[in-house]
C-alpha cells in the first residue's frame, strides 16, 4: 500500500471529484483512477461510489477516511520533526479560527503550547472564513483555519479535514424520519450563521436548489441555546454539535442525494514560511487535528452511542407507569 496512494484518496474524498482532483493535483485522471483501484484492491472493498456527477464515499470509504487522515497527518508530523530547528522558537503568533472549530479545538491547541513552546505568546482571533482571508492577506493573522478557502499563490493551503453538514433540531422534531432529502432541506426554514448559509448555497447551486432563512444568527452559541429550546432548525458541522448530538440533547439528521460537507483548512501566508514560531503552532495545530479526527469528532456519533445516551431518560419516564400497572394488577 503506497503512501502516495492514500494521500490521493484522501484528496478525491475532499474535493469529491476524481476529475477535478486530477487537475488540482496535477497528474492524468486515468492514473488518479489507476491508484484509487490499486488502493481498492489491496483493502479488498469499494471505497468510493462513481455518480454521474463526482463520487461518493462507501461506508468502508468513510472508515478508511478516518485513517488515511491520521495516516497523512502523522507522516507530515515525522518529517517536520526531523526537519525542526535546534534553536528553541520564541515569539507570538496570531492565529484565527472559526467560532465553531474554536471550542473543540483550542483547549488542546493552548496547553500543548504551554507545555511544547513556553516561549511563543500565542494569541488567537475568532471569525468567518472571508473574515480570516482578508487578515492573512493584509498580515494581521500568521496562520489560520479556515473553510473552504479560495486558492491563491499568496497562501499555503493544506487540507486537513472533510466533514459532513448535518440537519440540527430538538429531539423529535421530525418523528420516526431519519434524513433530509434535497426537496425537504429546500423548503424548510432555517436558523444560519453567514458563513455557514454562503457555503450550503455555494453547494446547492449545483443541484438548482436553495435555502429558506428564517434568521440569520452570527452566534454558534445562540443558535444552540435556540434549538435546545426547540426553537428552530439549523445547518451545521456535525462537529459543532457533537457533545449535544451524542448526548441526545439535539438531533442529526444527514442530507441525501448530495455530499453537502466543509474542508478545513490550514492557511498561512507563503511570506511566513520559515518562522521557527509560527512552524511550531502550526505543528500544535495539526497533532490536535490529528487526535480530534481520530476520536471521531468529525463524523456522526455512532448511532449505538447516541441510543445509549438516552436510555436513562426513557428508563426513568416509563417507571411510573410500570408501578401504575402493578398497582392494578394488585387491586
Amino acid at each position: 500500500m503506497e503512501l502516495r496512494s492514500i494521500q490521493y484518496f484522501v484528496q478525491v474524498a475532499d474535493e469529491g471529484c476524481i476529475t477535478r482532483t486530477a487537475d488540482k493535483i496535477g497528474i492524468a485522471q486515468p492514473a488518479l483512477t489507476r491508484h484509487i483501484k490499486q488502493l481498492e484492491a489491496e483493502l479488498g472493498t469499494q471505497l468510493l461510489t462513481r455518480l454521474p456527477r463526482g463520487v461518493r464515499l462507501t461506508t468502508s470509504g468513510r472508515d478508511f477516511l478516518d485513517h488515511a487522515r491520521a495516516i497523512t497527518l502523522e507522516v507530515s508530523r515525522a518529517s517536520e520533526h526531523v526537519r525542526g530547528k535546534a534553536v528553541a522558537p520564541n515569539g507570538r503568533v496570531v492565529m484565527g479560527t472559526s467560532p465553531t472549530l474554536a471550542p473543540l479545538l483550542l483547549p488542546g491547541c493552548v496547553a500543548r503550547a504551554r507545555q511544547q513552546c513556553p516561549t511563543v505568546t500565542l494569541k488567537v482571533v475568532e471569525g468567518f472564513s472571508p473574515q480570516l482571508l482578508d487578515a492573512l492577506l493584509t498580515g494581521r493573522l500568521d496562520l489560520a483555519l479556515m473553510t473552504n478557502p479560495p486558492r491563491t499563490t499568496a497562501l499555503t493551503l493544506t487540507p486537513l479535514c472533510s466533514e459532513p453538514l448535518v440537519v440540527l433540531s430538538a429531539p423529535g422534531a421530525r418523528g420516526t424520519r431519519h434524513a433530509f432529502s434535497l426537496a425537504e432541506l429546500c423548503a424548510t426554514p432555517f436558523i444560519m450563521t453567514v458563513g455557514i448559509r454562503t457555503l450550503v448555497e455555494q453547494q446547492l447551486a449545483g443541484f438548482g436548489g436553495g435555502l429558506r432563512v428564517e434568521a440569520v444568527v452570527d452566534s454558534v452559541e445562540a443558535i444552540r441555546r435556540l434549538l435546545i429550546s426547540g426553537v428552530g432548525m439549523t445547518i451545521m458541522p456535525v462537529s459543532a454539535f457533537h457533545d449535544e448530538i451524542r448526548a441526545g440533547r439535539l438531533a442529526a439528521y444527514p442530507i441525501e442525494e448530495a455530499n453537502l460537507h466543509r474542508i478545513l483548512i490550514l492557511a498561512r501566508p507563503v511570506a511566513e514560511v520559515g518562522s521557527a514560531a509560527i512552524d511550531e503552532i502550526e505543528r500544535i495545530v495539526r497533532g490536535e487535528m490529528a487526535d480530534l479526527i481520530q476520536a471521531g469528532f468529525f463524523r456522526m456519533p455512532a448511532a449505538d452511542r447516541m441510543a445509549a445516551s438516552r436510555r436513562p431518560a426513557v428508563a426513568k419516564a416509563s417507571a411510573p407507569k410500570r408501578r401504575a400497572r402493578r398497582a392494578r394488577v394488585d387491586q
